[in-house]
């Protein structure tokens, strides 16, 4: 909202431009008939301009104006680019009207509806917006009120990494401010597959399909357990990988879909953040590390080994490979190491890796967790994946488990 406005001082015009920046809008030179104005009129016009950017300010995501959720990237163009689920933004609101302005990716532009970015924006813990990113810009008005109001803003990816990505190109706010909210006191990693993704929670008829816009990650037992433990969160999973193989219906195994690779990175997407891609970009484990990381990986392996004995071998080796690869960045953390909603075949082996490691390296603070498998009951939805009831019911089991470990740690609390 450009703003322009002329001021008479007897017989002299005094013409302040108001040039854009991220910050809202700044005053150029004052020119007085092709002379400077005196001191007394460039107060004046300093104070236009405080008032000018009280009555509209335009913020990037960046550290100081938000809370970044998850694994984020902050570009150089200024501009918050989400891939993981979960990834997104929480800022505390106080005015009269925010506008939040998103970017998609290469993906957004294309005819690949399926697989388009699904964002949801809260306010107030109030779903106001869920969308997908099916064009380069869009622009969501979350707050218009004629008073000043209050509000916690929270930006979340509700689809997975793979696929596509969004930006959070800015956040307009008109007469208010917005600054980020309080970490809470507990972060907890989630490494998973399309489980922890929430695959087809939207969808509950078996028969279908992947589609990103029946993915909701705010639905799936790890966002849910992050809720009901009032924690901050960290999601790195994707559809279909593994620890040696992403999911087969043949005989060999995907080897390029592994988390493994990726668990240092932004992810992996077909889409990208402008020239890069998630993949390419190291994540800073020097940022807040995990309290408690929850390793949920292994069914998608089971479609390969199959119960061959030397593939069982190859996957405890593997597994073994990436517990040391997780402790060796998060040197403090509570590890959980876990499996079961979609069976439970590796359960065994993912239990002697975990022993395995104990005994070599005399380092207790992992264990193992077994879910309950998801049944007919609570039905499937989609390509057979838990409904939001089952991932509820994980949810309790987890949180349950890590209350006990927070108890152990602390009896006094």
């Amino acid at each position: 909202m450009a703003v322009f406005k002329i001021y008479n001082y007897n017989d002299i015009n005094v013409v302040p431009i108001l040039k854009p920046n991220v910050n809202g809008y700044e005053t150029a030179e004052n020119v007085v008939n092709g002379n400077e104005v005196n001191e007394n009129q460039a107060s004046e016009n300093k104070k236009d301009k405080e008032l000018t950017v009280e009555m509209y300010k335009n913020y990037t995501a960046n550290s100081d104006s938000v809370k970044q959720l998850g694994r984020t990237y902050y570009s150089e163009d200024g501009i918050l680019w989400c891939a993981f689920s979960g990834t997104g933004a929480e800022f505390k609101f106080v005015g009269k009207k925010c506008t939040i302005n998103i970017v998609g990716d290469s993906v957004s532009i294309t005819n690949e509806f399926d697989n388009h970015a699904r964002i949801g924006i809260y306010v107030n813990d109030k779903r106001v917006v869920d969308d997908m990113i099916s064009k380069w810009k869009s622009e969501y008005v979350v707050i218009d009120e004629s008073e000043p109001t209050e509000a916690v803003i929270r930006v979340i990816k509700l689809s997975e990494c793979a696929m596509s990505t969004f930006g959070i190109a800015s956040i307009d706010v008109e007469k208010g401010r917005i600054e980020p909210t309080d970490n809470k006191e507990l972060l907890i990693e989630f490494v998973g597959d399309s489980i922890t993704c929430g695959y087809g929670v939207d969808d509950e008829n078996y028969e279908h399909h992947f589609s990103t816009k029946t993915e909701d990650v705010t639905k799936a037992y790890a966002y849910k357990a992050a809720e009901a433990l009032n924690a901050d969160y960290s999601m790195v999973a994707i559809s279909g990988y593994g620890i040696i193989s992403g999911y087969t219906e043949g005989d060999e195994p995907i080897p390029e879909q592994t988390i493994p690779q990726y668990y240092d990175t932004l992810g992996f997407s077909y889409g990208g953040f402008g020239a890069s891609k998630p993949q390419d970009i190291k994540w800073d484990f020097t940022k807040r590390q995990p309290d408690i990381i929850v390793i949920n990986l292994g069914t998608n392996d089971s479609s390969y080994i199959k119960g061959y004995d030397d593939r069982h071998d190859w996957f405890f080796g593997e597994y073994t490979a990436f517990i040391r690869k997780v402790r060796g960045h998060n040197p403090d953390a509570v590890i959980i190491c876990s499996i079961g909603i979609m069976g439970a075949q590796l359960y065994p082996v993912i239990r002697n890796a975990v022993n395995t490691y104990i005994n070599e390296t005399g380092d207790y603070n992992i264990e193992v967790l077994k879910f309950n498998m998801q049944s007919q009951r609570d039905g499937y939805a989609a390509d057979w994946h838990p409904t939001e009831r089952t991932h509820t019911k994980a949810a309790g089991k987890l949180v349950e488990r890590i209350r006990q470990i927070l108890y152990e740690q602390d009896p006094a609390e």
